[in-house]
């Protein structure tokens, strides 16, 4: 089931610089690391420090034949939205039989500690890519009394 909204991804050559814009904006950087699967750094940027709080990831490759490549060569911006889960696999095997695409075909490690991602594609007319995310601690829990997500107190 998805809990909420992870993040958005924004993809560039120039994380600094898009770092900087995100600062002007009041956001900070909270965390960071290297999805090594996908060939790139992600930068995680949020306003305030509550890790259960959706933020704003940067990506950018790290090497040549990175995952990103082909997409960073039609030009930075939006890449995708991440939704937390509490089954990955579960929420893959739904997705893909609700009609979105898969582009991975296992879960790969994530940047961040403890996380682990899978990417579909939302077919048209939403076309955008949606990574599933899932933590070893969740982030997020579904509130018992409605089914809403809740951000975890």
């Amino acid at each position: 089931m998805i809990l909420g909204i992870d993040h958005v991804g924004l993809l560039t050559a120039d994380p600094e610089g898009v770092g900087a814009l995100l600062a002007v904006l009041g956001l900070s950087k909270v965390e960071g690391g290297v999805a090594d699967d996908y060939g790139v750094s992600c930068d995680f940027w949020q306003v305030g420090a509550d890790l259960s709080a959706p933020a704003v990831e940067v990506v950018a490759p790290v090497r040549e034949d990175s995952a990103v490549a082909g997409r960073l060569a039609r030009g930075p911006g939006l890449y995708h939205i991440a939704f937390e889960v509490d089954d990955l696999r579960a929420e893959a095997t739904r997705l893909r039989t609700g009609g979105f695409a898969p582009v991975d075909a296992e879960p790969c490690r994530g940047a961040r500690e403890g996380m682990a991602v899978q990417y579909l594609y939302a077919p048209k007319p939403a076309g955008v890519l949606v990574e599933l995310v899932a933590y070893d601690t969740p982030r997020r829990r579904l509130s018992t009394a409605s089914g809403n997500p809740m951000i975890k107190p």
